[in-house]
């Protein structure tokens, strides 16, 4: 279900990739655009922010010139502006946060400034109503489990208390000396590997709480490599399986906890890790064996996008919520509900 006619175009630079949305409602998806600049910043093995910067400023206007040109709009004809206001690096989040900014003030439309969080949060409902849930979302950055009641009605249950899952792929895959981004370079050599042939903890797997901890796993992983042959194909497979393995048994038990904990039958999962293909499948399974409804954000909506900040935003102007002008960015903007 859509809601009404108004067009947003949203920007998003919170990291390394400059992207423009066209959203007509809250469902109809005109334009949705994307630089990368993932061969840039795998030289370094991650993001250097004085690069990300740069490459906003040069990617963006060529990019908001196509997605309307793509949708069929003209810049007069949009209802709102909206940008990414945080959590995120500040010299990149200033690029997208100042342009939107600009062009509402000289186009005298609204302005909105969105939490990239809440974005991903509500990105496996984009086009559709908000229903209440337990949802995780575990990206580079982020790692936490909110209860959702309704929009802008959520309660943070844990986070990660220390790197985020994401990271934690990232830089298990930079000590066995694969390609950055990490996470799909494992995703990628575990489907040929054992998962149980090394054995690592699951950290804050029997806390008691919805927190996660991240960091003594990547540790055990650097404690193994003087005794294992990182030339042997099969040894780095068996390990990026065996950590792949670890991060998923726990995010998938938290997550269930958590939902039985708060009543729930639905769970939704998003963020850039939720394309781990064994953390789809073994989450699927989970909530099949406990009669809970699954619901993912769909692949394109995963990583950094602008589409999911424009359905905030279109939401916001349905409800005539709108930001002020003085709104400044925020590296970090905390998720904010009831």
């Amino acid at each position: 279900m859509t809601g009404g006619a108004g067009v947003i175009l949203a920007i998003e630079t919170s990291c390394d990739e400059t992207a423009v949305a066209v959203l007509r409602g809250r469902g109809e998806l005109l334009a949705g655009e994307v630089a990368s600049q993932v061969e840039l910043h795998n030289r370094f093995g991650g993001v250097v922010p004085e690069v990300a910067s740069r490459n906003h400023l040069l990617a963006l206007r060529p990019l908001m010139e196509r997605a309307l040109k793509s949708a069929g709009v003209r810049v007069g004809e949009l209802a709102g502006l909206a940008a990414t206001a945080g959590p995120g690096l500040a010299t990149s989040l200033m690029v997208g946060f100042s342009a939107a900014k600009g062009l509402a003030v000289g186009l005298g439309k609204p302005f909105f400034a969105v939490n990239h969080l809440e974005g991903h949060l509500l990105s496996p409902f984009f086009g559709g109503e908000i229903e209440p849930c337990v949802a995780l979302v575990v990206s580079g950055g982020h790692t936490l489990l909110v209860e959702v009641r309704g929009v802008g009605d959520y309660t943070v249950l844990g986070q990660t208390r220390d790197d985020a899952a994401g990271e934690a792929f990232d830089k298990v895959a930079k000590l066995l000396g694969l390609p950055y981004p990490g996470g799909p370079e494992i995703d990628r050599r575990a489907k040929a590997g054992d998962a149980t042939r090394f054995a690592l903890p699951r950290s804050m797997m029997d806390s008691g709480d919805a927190a996660f901890s991240f960091s003594g796993l990547k540790t055990a992983v650097r404690y193994l490599l003087p005794k294992v042959n990182l030339e042997e194909d099969q040894t780095v497979s068996d390990l990026c399986a065996s950590f792949q393995e670890a991060v998923v048994e726990v995010l998938v038990a938290k997550t269930i906890a958590a939902a039985r904990e708060c009543g729930r039958k639905l769970v939704t999962v998003s963020g850039g890790v939720s394309c781990n293909s064994r953390l789809r499948k073994r989450m699927g399974e989970a909530c099949a064996a406990k009669g809970l409804e699954l619901r993912m954000a769909e692949q394109g909506l995963c990583t950094d996008n602008a589409a999911m900040i424009a359905f905030v935003a279109a939401g916001r102007l349905e409800r005539g919520e709108v930001s002020a002008l003085t709104a400044e960015i925020a590296p970090n903007l905390a998720l904010a509900g009831g």
